[in-house]
């Protein structure tokens, strides 16, 4: 029995093979025993959820079994997957989601068309970070780029420059309708707001880690989400967050790692798929901030920022 099929043309392409994943389970189950119990709850695209119980020993990592299974699972079938995710299903059991990445191959094809392009854009993120100014006005791009496009953002951006700091709101936001951008006021309003903190970004944005620096900006800058406060720190050179907009999106979907592309992420939401990027980066041997950079190039056919 088949899981998830989907149609290419005439011929219909298994994504992926219920027997092995059960083959895989019975392999387990024959090491472990009743020390560990894997059921198969679901097979949805390329992503199988399990369940797992028994008397697995939470000291020694019960993330161990799951790697365990996953390895057994890759031996059975001859293709890669990964440990997306996994919590509490109560009961001392365990929900585990383990994604198929049988597309690696395209995207390790982008890597080694673009692969000095992509390390070169990461450094010059690097620069980006060292500057006051530099970070200032990069807060501003990401504030334009949210419900706007990366391309007009740095339209705007070039054309402004020092505008950011010293043109009073309705100046800027003249300025920002001249330039195209769909929310001249709003965006405008947020920017004047954001000033305040100019001056003390790079000592305030050092003192923390990644996370800590994602949920300061998020409640002190107004108009930044989590995908855009991801950008901001990505582009001044943070490499271990997710940007999800809607090309990642698209690209998750196309393969049927998601079911849908929702019309918004909560918090919950952007940290369980901003694992699953983790997760695919992790096994290609490279970080999040890469992975985007080669989606992108992937879906659009640009490297931009």
């Amino acid at each position: 029995m088949k899981g998830y099929v989907r149609k290419k043309g005439d011929v219909a392409v298994s994504i992926i093979d219920r027997g092995e994943v059960e083959r895989a389970i019975e392999e387990f189950s024959r090491i472990f025993g009743v020390e560990a119990i894997v059921e198969l709850l679901s097979i949805t695209g390329r992503v199988i959820m399990l369940r797992f119980s028994g008397s697995m020993c939470e000291t020694c990592g019960v993330s161990d079994y799951f790697m365990d299974l996953l390895c057994v699972l890759e031996e059975v079938s001859g293709i890669p997957h990964t440990l997306w995710r996994y919590e509490e299903g109560g009961g001392s059991s365990f929900h585990v989601w383990i994604a198929r990445l049988d597309f690696l191959g395209e995207l390790m094809k982008a890597v080694e068309e673009v692969r000095p392009i992509v390390e070169d854009r990461i450094r010059s993120f690097e620069e980006t970070g060292r500057d006051e100014e530099s970070l200032f006005k990069e807060l501003c791009f990401c504030i334009l780029t949210a419900n706007y496009t990366a391309e007009g953002g740095m339209k705007i951006q070039e054309a402004l420059g020092e505008g950011f700091l010293t043109l009073e709101r309705e100046r800027l936001s003249e300025e920002l309708r001249r330039l195209g951008h769909r929310y001249p006021e709003a965006r405008a309003e947020y920017i004047v707001q954001a000033r305040r903190l100019h001056g003390r970004l790079k000592e305030t944005l050092r003192s923390m880690d990644e996370i800590e620096a994602r949920e300061w900006l998020v409640r002190e800058v107004k108009g930044l989400g989590y995908k855009e406060a991801s950008h901001f720190l990505r582009n001044t050179g943070s490499k271990n967050l997710a940007i999800l907009d809607r090309h990642i999106l698209r690209f998750l979907l196309g393969k049927r790692l998601i079911t849908e592309i929702p019309k918004s992420l909560n918090k919950s939401q952007y940290m369980r798929l901003e694992a699953l990027m983790r997760a695919i980066a992790g096994k290609m041997g490279i970080t999040p901030a890469e992975l985007d950079l080669y989606i992108w190039y992937m879906m659009t056919g640009k490297i931009l920022k």
